[in-house]
């Protein structure tokens, strides 16, 4: 990106990217009268950094306007809005990265407060809900939590270690095949809300 001022959210126009084909590369005008104008060489790697063109945005403004008017639809892509148009942009991942992790109350009376890295805070909640993504293949959990309208943000390694710092367990209640089993969990409670992050296996 020769300036990264250059940049902004009023025009946000499509590059032609080798190997990245959409049914929206030919403007289409959508029922709100936004304008479709495919894909934008705009990415968020795995860490929640942003890219134009293989090059970090370096203006921390510019990312926190970004990601404003982020958006994501049904089928799981990410979408830059503004009133006059929407372009689409790549992301790894989610979006967002928990960066902080703050504690309200103790017991079930407890609030999780996460800040992300671009200063967003979100309470953990009924719709704001923490979920575990466990590697099928390592076993490794990756923890998750709701920001808005369906943008999530990963935790990273330090706040999930601080979030199992806050953790209790818990028995809880399965029904299986007409019986009903109690198992013994382990999980944070945040507004009212009771998160699972694992199971405690029985003991031996």
């Amino acid at each position: 990106m020769q300036n990264q001022n250059k940049t902004n959210v009023q025009s946000l126009r499509p590059t032609q990217t080798k190997g990245m084909t959409s049914d929206a590369t030919t403007k289409t005008r959508a029922t709100n009268e936004q304008i479709l104008c495919g894909d934008i060489d705009i990415h968020i790697n795995y860490e929640g950094l942003w890219f134009h063109n293989g090059s970090p945005i370096g203006r921390t403004e510019l990312v926190k306007l970004f990601s404003s008017i982020l958006e994501i639809d049904l089928d799981g892509h990410y979408w830059l809005c503004t009133p006059a148009e929407k372009v689409r942009i790549k992301v790894d991942d989610v979006p967002f990265q928990a960066v902080e992790l703050n504690t309200e109350g103790e017991g079930n009376n407890q609030n999780l407060i996460f800040r992300t890295n671009v200063d967003e805070y979100v309470i953990a909640s009924k719709d704001n809900p923490i979920r575990i993504e466990t590697n099928q293949n390592t076993g490794e959990p990756t923890p998750y939590v709701m920001i808005r309208d369906g943008l999530e943000a990963r935790l990273t390694r330090s706040v999930f270690y601080h979030l199992i710092n806050q953790g209790v367990e818990r028995i809880v209640e399965e029904s299986k095949v007409n019986n009903m089993t109690k198992e013994k969990v382990f999980g944070v409670w945040s507004m009212k809300q009771f998160f699972q992050i694992g199971k405690i296996p029985d003991e031996i």
